[in-house]
């Protein structure tokens, strides 16, 4: 190969690295927007396939997650392409006039001609020399262009990419609206759950009245005769002690007993969340308690075990009446907030604001505390690791 031909691929490269800006992300990012665009297509597939499933509830609550799950994933992948494109513009900014200078001497070389290129004017021992340097040069010149192309190309494919993940991404805030409207529809109309007993209205508001700490309230709820009696067998909840599915998908903000900025301590995880997450009970429960309380906002209490009690905190939508026995699984509500891909009339700037990560849409928490004989436990020590 002439040494002009084995320029011309860096000669290109160069220009075009010049002139073209960002670069591509690593192939990380770039698998996980593709993963969750997969992710999302089959969330939608799921939806349309909810309406003929024998379970509409468990089938709707499964895509929900699914949808959540693919928006969080592609949002991930999509903040991190951003940061990586970043990082390499960074790079190329500050060797800007070192590989302009490379280019002026490239070109140069390019347009000369190819017997020029050969010949030294100290006579056929500087042309024997000059051709032995160039040898050696060219091949990490090659090695230079091959990588240059090689990451040209994938800023094609990545920017393709991008503008995929941003129509996929408005498809699944779609379908994840859908999907939970639907599953409200569902839930108002399901009479099929089995019932360990009919809440006491006057007992309860009685309660409400004297409680001045989740505490109390909570002792309170375990003191109550009616419903210590259990005509329905629950599984074993100490023997799933550490295995435990998160209720939400989030984010754990300040762990058991943590103080938060105003000094507050609480017994209990505080995790973030996006607004209209699902929350599902990680094993099968009694609703003992669903409404306001306190200063905690909308709570759902649940009885998953004999002496325990698991407390969810700072919903916006409850689901279920107290007495009712739910599955593993099942949907204890939303939620709070508003989702901003409805709310704003920009989506494109709602889509921004998410790939650049500022934090703002993960704008609500759910507050966590498991307690056993009226005492709080850290339920750190009984769920798995959560993702997000």
């Amino acid at each position: 190969m002439s040494l002009r031909r084995a320029l011309l691929p860096l000669l290109a490269g160069l220009a075009l690295a010049i002139a073209a800006g960002p670069l591509a992300a690593q192939s990380d990012p770039t698998l996980t927007a593709r993963a969750a665009m997969v992710q999302l297509e089959v969330a939608t597939q799921a939806l349309q396939d909810a309406e003929k499933s024998g379970d509409r509830i468990a089938a709707l609550t499964q895509t929900v997650q699914a949808y959540e799950e693919g928006l969080s994933a592609l949002r991930d992948g999509l903040r991190r392409i951003n940061l990586r494109e970043a990082a390499l513009q960074a790079a190329f900014d500050a060797e800007r006039d070192r590989l302009g200078q490379l280019l002026g001497v490239l070109q140069a070389i390019g347009k000369a001609p190819e017997p020029a290129l050969l010949v030294h004017p100290s006579g056929p021992l500087g042309t024997a020399r000059s051709g032995m340097i160039l040898s050696e040069v060219t091949p990490a010149l090659q090695a230079q262009a091959e990588d240059l192309r090689a990451r040209l190309e994938e800023q094609r494919t990545l920017r393709a990419l991008q503008e995929n993940a941003v129509e996929t991404l408005q498809t699944g805030l779609t379908g994840v609206q859908e999907a939970r409207f639907e599953l409200s529809l569902a839930l108002a109309r399901r009479t099929e759950l089995p019932r360990r007993f009919v809440a006491d209205e006057a007992r309860m508001k009685t309660l409400l009245e004297s409680a001045d700490t989740l505490a109390s309230f909570a002792q309170g709820l375990m003191s109550d005769p009616k419903a210590t009696a259990s005509a329905t067998a629950l599984p074993d909840f100490a023997s799933v002690r550490g295995r435990l599915a998160m209720p939400v998908l989030g984010r754990v903000l300040r762990g058991y007993g943590e103080r938060d900025a105003a000094g507050i301590q609480r017994p209990g995880l505080i995790v973030a969340t996006r607004p209209l997450s699902i929350v599902t009970t990680p094993w099968p429960a009694t609703i003992r308690y669903l409404g306001p309380l306190l200063d905690y906002g909308n709570v759902a209490i649940l009885e998953p075990g004999d002496g325990y009690l698991l407390v969810l905190a700072g919903l916006g939508q409850l689901y279920g009446d107290v007495g009712e026995v739910l599955a593993q699984g099942a949907p204890v509500g939303l939620m709070g907030g508003a989702d901003p891909a409805v709310s704003s009339n920009d989506d494109q700037a709602f889509l921004i604001a998410a790939e650049e990560g500022t934090g703002a849409e993960r704008s609500e928490t759910l507050y966590i505390e498991l307690r056993y004989d009226g005492k709080p436990v850290d339920p750190t020590n009984w769920f798995a690791a959560g993702k997000d």
